[in-house]
């Protein structure tokens, strides 16, 4: 049986479905119908084969006569032509007149009743995942569905989808560690971007004043199960808001984010109960203050996370500290959504003071299940401050954080033009997908994750 070069025409297997399950028993329509998809499933009874056909829209039983489906093997891909029916056993069917081959498998399926079981498999053959697991084609369609909802969001709001560099002479925008390579045109090393920050805002200062990003971005740092060199994030800016106008912003696109993946707020993820359409809010130094550990005194905090149990022998700096503190304290006991807010200078380098607190900037960040997934300023638009605050990020990496952001003299040169005061805000598209999917694992909503080799 020769395979075909094309099978147009076709009808998606759910609408076929729907259409015989409103047959009697027994009975055939008179309508015609093509379909087409893999054979997932094959069961030969005298002069009949059953077939189970399975396209991106769910799965359909083919009735065959037996000379009809030939030596056709398990994950064959076939093009059938045939009228809508239900078996005797009400079984929703399609009674096959036509069956084209229109590509062979030619390797062993993984057990068509367990799956494919084997997790690390699951992430290097993603193909095989997709192809036995309705649970994980589901996952990769609802998350699109994510993707494009946030999009029609931003859309309807004014904002404008920009494209900025993926190779930047400089890094900046996050505390992290970037991927170097080498262009030989320019003859010099440029930078995976870890963040899009800094070029929306120079977009700000060119007046497009409601810009955003979906983007791949790049750290080179550890993997954990929120944690991937190369993970899909959403960040936007807007001019004349601040970081009270950006909260109400995110927690509305997550709504319909949710809205259009889950169809509500409600989800479970990481063995709790999620509801995102309530948040709680919690400033930083409360967070830390109802633990123990807050001091602005860099010997004295490490005192207190010591006694606490904490390793704290990889903290160079006052801002290592706090954050660890955050990190080991906080984060993990935030399960129902939370916004931590008016966080210290040291760790927010673009972010405005605020205005009862020098020490402290207008910035916030959203945290569900243990789990970071956005981070959010009143970005600073004073041009001198900012240098002020890459110098102040120097020093912290001279005193032995690798991660400090390492200043960019051309961002502060488009600032001295005047920006215009805003609020912006990043969402990691991954977090969020493994929120509302109840995934625990970062691996399960990446299509083709990062992995060690297997050598």
């Amino acid at each position: 049986m020769a395979a075909a070069k094309r099978f147009p025409d076709r009808d998606d297997v759910a609408a076929v479905r729907a259409e015989a399950e409103q047959l009697e028993p027994g009975a055939t329509a008179e309508t015609e119908r093509r379909v087409a998809g893999r054979v997932m499933a094959r069961r030969d009874m005298g002069k009949l084969v059953f077939l189970d056909l399975v396209d991106r829209s769910g799965r359909i039983q083919l009735i065959c006569r037996g000379e009809g489906a030939g030596d056709l093997r398990l994950g064959d891909i076939v093009g059938v032509t045939g009228a809508p029916a239900r078996s005797r056993r009400g079984e929703p069917s399609l009674q096959v007149e036509d069956l084209q081959i229109l590509a062979q498998n030619r390797a062993p399926l993984p057990d068509t009743f367990h799956g494919l079981a084997d997790t690390e498999l699951r992430y290097r053959k993603r193909y095989l995942d997709l192809l036995m697991n309705e649970d994980a084609r589901r996952d990769a369609i609802l998350r699109a569905r994510m993707v494009s909802a946030i999009r029609a969001y931003l859309d309807g709001e004014g904002f404008v989808e920009v494209e900025t560099p993926i190779l930047q002479p400089r890094y900046g925008g996050g505390f992290a560690e970037p991927f170097t390579t080498h262009s030989n045109e320019l003859d010099a090393d440029v930078y995976l971007r870890i963040a899009d920050e800094l070029y929306l805002k120079r977009l700000i200062v060119g007046g497009l004043e409601k810009v955003y990003e979906l983007s791949k971005d790049f750290r080179n740092e550890s993997i954990s199960y929120k944690h991937s060199p190369e993970f899909t994030q959403v960040e936007w800016y807007e001019a004349y808001a601040d970081y009270k106008d950006t909260a109400a912003r995110t927690k509305e696109l997550v709504l319909r984010a949710a809205e259009a993946t889950i169809g509500g707020t409600k989800t479970s993820f990481r063995g709790h109960e999620i509801d995102l359409a309530n948040f709680e809010e919690v400033r930083f130094v409360e967070a830390l203050e109802a633990h123990g550990v807050w001091s602005r005194d860099a010997e004295e905090l490490r005192g207190k996370l010591t006694e606490a149990g904490v390793d704290v022998s990889g903290d160079r700096t006052w801002s290592q500290l706090a954050d660890h503190a955050y990190s080991h304290f906080v984060e993990p006991t935030l399960i129902q959504p939370t916004i931590v807010y008016d966080w210290p200078i040291e760790l927010s380098p673009f972010a405005r003071t605020t205005d009862g607190d020098e020490t402290l900037v207008e910035r916030f960040e959203i945290v569900v299940g243990g789990m970071e997934f956005a981070n959010a300023f009143s970005e600073l638009n004073d041009s001198e401050e900012q240098a002020a605050r890459f110098a102040m990020q120097e020093s912290e990496r001279e005193a032995g954080d690798a991660e400090a952001e390492p200043g960019d003299p051309d961002y502060v040169e488009a600032m001295s033009y005047g920006m215009a005061p805003n609020g912006g805000c990043g969402v990691g598209i991954d977090r969020l997908a493994m929120v509302l999917l109840g995934r625990d694992s970062i691996r399960d909503v990446i299509l083709f994750p990062a992995l060690r080799s297997k050598d």
